[in-house]
């Protein structure tokens, strides 16, 4: 199968309007129209159900449409990895967020500069949750993220796992406390030890407020804006005379991983999970 049909069929599926999607692509409607055809007969499916009123997918098309764009992304990203793996100084991009490391960015970069394999390492800064599209779009060779991610396209280690605790402001009733639970947060939606509505939580608090980074979070915890969940590791480096910093014993931990494209062959990135491995070991070992 080509990427030509599969990006008429995936502008088809996404305007669900073949006049609209022939624009989008800088073609007139009867070639698409008769594209999409030969594509539904070499597979042997119809994709869309199309009336004089209205196009949509089938069952099938649906399938289609979500394994086509992993395709197109894939082979874009290809295309990325290719021009800088041809550039004269080839560097290995690590994408993550200000402050995502656990603290173990340092030995991790050192420990890495000794292997054999290694290359320079440039680091990519990316905002809330930015570093799996990194991957999959190839601008990037791995990425240190915390879990809940879209893992569609990668491989995972885990590098660290630590508590949360909750980021409250000096003045809050609960600051006298030593530890706190969940419910007592006022935290919605969360069962104890389930990562996917905690990470919906958070979410919604940096969307409504449109934070940027960790430093600007903090600072509406100060305000009394936002109360928060963040992990050990980040804790200790914000401290701030406005905000206390409570265990949280039923809040899920935090887990750090470090994650590459599936179809990643690169010896340099092979390399620098090796060492975010043993790294993790240790702190294991340490704990």
């Amino acid at each position: 199968m080509e990427s030509r049909p599969l990006r008429y069929f995936v502008a088809v599926a996404e305007e669900l309007n073949f006049a609209r999607a022939a624009e989008r692509l800088g073609i007139s409607a009867p070639p698409l129209s008769r594209a999409i055809r030969r594509l539904e007969q070499d597979l042997g499916i119809v994709l869309f159900e199309r009336t004089t009123h209205s196009v949509a997918l089938t069952p099938a098309g649906e399938v289609l449409l979500t394994e086509a764009r992993i395709a197109l992304d894939a082979l874009r990203a290809a295309g990325r990895r290719a021009q800088r793996a041809a550039a004269k100084d080839p560097k290995l991009i690590l994408a993550i967020k200000a402050d995502g490391d656990a603290g173990l960015l340092d030995t991790i970069l050192s420990r890495y500069a000794r292997e054999p394999a290694a290359r320079p390492v440039t680091i990519r800064l990316t905002g809330w949750n930015g570093q799996a599209e990194l991957l999959r779009s190839g601008e990037a060779d791995a990425a240190l993220i915390h879990e809940p991610f879209d893992r569609t396209g990668l491989d995972t280690e885990t590098v660290a796992v630590e508590p949360r605790l909750a980021a409250l402001p000096a003045t809050h009733p609960l600051a006298a406390r030593d530890r706190v639970g969940l419910g007592d947060l006022g935290i919605p939606d969360v069962e104890p030890g389930r990562l996917d509505g905690l990470a919906r939580y958070l979410d919604e608090i940096v969307e409504r407020y449109a934070i940027a980074d960790l430093p600007q979070l903090v600072t509406l915890v100060e305000l009394g804006e936002v109360v928060t969940l963040l992990p050990e590791s980040v804790a200790a480096r914000y401290p701030r005379p406005g905000v206390v910093y409570r265990e949280v014993p039923d809040a899920p931990p935090s887990t750090l991983s470090i994650a590459w494209p599936q179809q990643s062959r690169s010896t340099a990135t092979a390399a620098l999970v090796r060492v975010a491995a043993s790294v993790a070991a240790d702190q294991e070992e340490a704990a």
